[in-house]
Parts: C-alpha cells; sequence; structure tokens
C-alpha cells in the first residue's frame, strides 16, 4: 500500500483533502461499510458527504444499471429526449413532487451542486433584472465563482479577487440566540440609504452542511421567505447536502411554511453517487430561451436510471421517512450523551445530518484520526473543523450506527483533556 500511496503524492494535486485525514487505499463498498485493499473494514460515517444517502452499491439500482449498461442504453444524449430521463421525471413527479402538492419543472444542470447554483442564481438575475444577491455567513453553496461569491468560507474564497455581486448577512443565531437576524435584515432591505441593493435572490441552506451544521428555525425561515417576496427577490434553498432524506424528509424545508421559488438538489439526488443535479423553478419563473443555460454533461443517463430506483424504493410513501426519525433519534441520543465528556461541546444539526462541536479543532482532528484507526470513517464542518458530522447513509442499520458510535465516543473520552494525543488503536 505504501507505493500506492507515494503514486498519489506524487502524481496528484495539492488541491486533495479527505485523503489527508484518512490515508487508507479503500477498493470495495456495500451498504453502510468500506473497505481497503487489506480487506479492513471501515464503518462509514462519511457517505460521500451527503452523496450516499441509501448507501453504497444498493443492490436494486445496481442491477438496474447493469441492465441499462447491457442493454446498450443511451449513456449521454445532452438534452434529447431519453426514455431513462422520461422515467425519472415521472417517478420524481409521482413520489416527491405531488405528493408534497409541489409543482415546479425539472432543469438539467452540469453535473455537481455548483453548476445548479450558478444556474440558480443567473436565471434569479434573469428573471428579476437585478445583480445583487444576499447570502448568509457560513454558508456554502459551491467554489465556480458565481457560487463561490455566495460561500462564507475564507478558505475556499482565497483573496476573495473576482467574487462579487453578493451582500453578506448574518445566519439565523450568529449573533446569538437574543438577536433576531432577520429583523437586520428586514431593516437593511427597507432602508434606502443601508447600501444594500435590492436583490435577485435570498440563497440559504436550512442546515449548513459545510459550515458547522447550523440550522435555521421555521419562524426566521418564513420571516426571510416573506422579505424575499416582499422586496421582489427569489427565495433559492440549496438542498445540496441537506436533501434528499438527510434532515428526515425529502426537502429540508418541508413543514416549514414555505414556498422556495429555486430549489437545488444535487449529491443524492442520483441514488448512486454518480454525477447528477437539478434546479427547481417554480413554472412562471423559468424563463430560459432554448440553450440560454447549458452544459455538456446536462444529462447524466445513468444517473436517471439508478435515481428513478431510489425514488420509487425510497420514496413511494411514508415508511422511509419515519425509519430515518427513528435513527435521526438514535444519533441525537447518543451525541448528547458522548457531548458529556466536552465542557462546552453541543450537538448541532437535526435527522442525519447532527454532529458533535468540540470547540477545538485539534480536539477534532485528533478524535477523526483514531475513529479511522478503529474503523470509523468520519469528518468535520464548521469554520475551523471543529464540528464532527455524523452522516451515515439513511440506510445504515441502528446495530451499526451504535457501532459507530461507539467508536467516536470511545475517540472522543481518549482525546478530551488533550489535541495533541497520537491515535491509539484498540
Amino acid at each position: 500500500m505504501a507505493h500506492l500511496i507515494d503514486v498519489f503524492a506524487a502524481h496528484e494535486s495539492q488541491v486533495r483533502s479527505y485523503c489527508r485525514s484518512f490515508p487508507h487505499v479503500l477498493t470495495t463498498a456495500k451498504g453502510s461499510f468500506v473497505y481497503d485493499r487489506e480487506g479492513r473494514e471501515y464503518i462509514d460515517f462519511l457517505a460521500g458527504a451527503g452523496t450516499l444517502n441509501y448507501g453504497h452499491n444498493d443492490p436494486d439500482m445496481k442491477s438496474a444499471l447493469m441492465a441499462y449498461v447491457a442493454g446498450d442504453g443511451i449513456a449521454h444524449g445532452l438534452d434529447l429526449h431519453t426514455a431513462a430521463k422520461g422515467d425519472f421525471l415521472t417517478a420524481f413527479h409521482e413520489a416527491v413532487l405531488a405528493p408534497r402538492q409541489m409543482d415546479y419543472r425539472v432543469q438539467f444542470t452540469g453535473p455537481t451542486g455548483t453548476n445548479a447554483v450558478e444556474a440558480a442564481l443567473k436565471l434569479a438575475r434573469k428573471v428579476t433584472g437585478r445583480t445583487n444577491v444576499i447570502a448568509f455567513t457560513n454558508g456554502f453553496h459551491g467554489v465556480s465563482l458565481g457560487s463561490l461569491a455566495a460561500t462564507g468560507s475564507s478558505h475556499h474564497r482565497m483573496s476573495g479577487q473576482g467574487l462579487q455581486g453578493v451582500t453578506r448577512m448574518a445566519y439565523d443565531g450568529y449573533h446569538g440566540p437574543d438577536i433576531d437576524t432577520s429583523e437586520l435584515l428586514e431593516r437593511m432591505l427597507s432602508d434606502a440609504s443601508s447600501g444594500v441593493d435590492a436583490p435577485a435572490a435570498i440563497i440559504l441552506e436550512c442546515v449548513q452542511g459545510e459550515g458547522g451544521l447550523n440550522q435555521v428555525s421555521p419562524a426566521w425561515l418564513r420571516r426571510v421567505a416573506g422579505l424575499a417576496a416582499q422586496h421582489g427577490a427569489l427565495l433559492i434553498v440549496d438542498d445540496c447536502q441537506a436533501g434528499c432524506g438527510r434532515t428526515g424528509t425529502f426537502f429540508s424545508f418541508e413543514d416549514m411554511g414555505i414556498a422556495p421559488d429555486l430549489v437545488v438538489l444535487a449529491k443524492s439526488i442520483s441514488g448512486f453517487g454518480l454525477p447528477m443535479s437539478v434546479l427547481l423553478i417554480r413554472p412562471d419563473l423559468d424563463r430560459w430561451k432554448p440553450g440560454e443555460h447549458n452544459g455538456t454533461f446536462r444529462g447524466n443517463a445513468h444517473a436517471f436510471v439508478t435515481a428513478e430506483v431510489a425514488i420509487r424504493k425510497f420514496w413511494a410513501g411514508t415508511q422511509f421517512t419515519e425509519v430515518i426519525g427513528r435513527r435521526s433519534e438514535l444519533v441525537r441520543t447518543r451525541l448528547e450523551e458522548i457531548s458529556g465528556a466536552i465542557p462546552g461541546s453541543r450537538v448541532k444539526g437535526r435527522g442525519m445530518m447532527q454532529g458533535l462541536d468540540v470547540v477545538d479543532e485539534g480536539v477534532s482532528a485528533a478524535v477523526r484520526r483514531t475513529c479511522a484507526a478503529n474503523g470509523l470513517l468520519i469528518e468535520a464542518g464548521g469554520p475551523r473543523d471543529e464540528v464532527i458530522k455524523v452522516m451515515a447513509p439513511l440506510t445504515t442499520d441502528e446495530t451499526t450506527l451504535d457501532r459507530g458510535l461507539e467508536i467516536l465516543r470511545s475517540a472522543v473520552s481518549r482525546h478530551a483533556d488533550d489535541p495533541r494525543a497520537t491515535p491509539v488503536a484498540g
């Protein structure tokens, strides 16, 4: 394995990141487990940063994809009509949109979340004739220039050169529990001398995945949605990481009393880890001219095949939502217990998108290294990677969840008082 690790160091760009805290060569995966070249098993609490909500190599999706490829199904078709795309659109409407009384057109964008965010920002500016966008502290929307302008992380923004057209506002709770930041937003938008131009859009995540699992309250979200409508701006919900069941319901904003103008989905929308992203557009806002926004890979037919299976298998009814709810409660209970080992730590997030803010980035790094040594793949978020994120596949059974959380508990106990401690297996 050492030789192969040397190959990555010699030939892969320095931009690589996840592998730096998990220096193992992975070969196979199934369900909630991944395996390295030596055959060692790891419980996966990363799940492709929310890309593998249904686990690795779901057998039904795998069978459908293999049959499609074996049958010489269309692999690439730009935006031509294909049977695979039609089947996905039908399933998505029947199992996701219609039961929630949602009416959206589906735009297929480039294959990653940032592509769909770019399309959303571009469409909002086209529809409104404005250029300014309101984005929030700790938000993460991608790393292409338009999306990056709406992203808060200084690490990703680098010098900020070329990042324009966005006004940063404080997310819910940013100034503590006693200050309602939606009131500050309202004042800035209503004051002709605030210096904030009338926005084309307000973009937000209902749970900030990379930002540290901060979440909005329903009341705050409704107020922001009302401000968007009052001031002629489109409300964009970025559900790349928080969508497809990650927060407990298919969309992160369900049951919160809002109807976004635009919704961005990516990551787990394909169901199988295949590249795919979409922009959901309120029909009256679908004002694109043919080909006005495009991309060579705006139609991944293989992803359509697995996405249809995922939607019909997991979302044709309420059973899966109930299962996610039970597993989310288990995660919450165990994390609350674990947090007692570190003074000042707290549990953040909701659904199967929860984590432990251990306050110190050194503690976080040491805990994650020890977890890896003991068979758990887990990562972190937040401004300093101080929030250890439990992002297990939604299909992870309770026994496996408990095993993984026990590894996390042991690692937290080991490093609670010493962020410089080295990982110890056992």
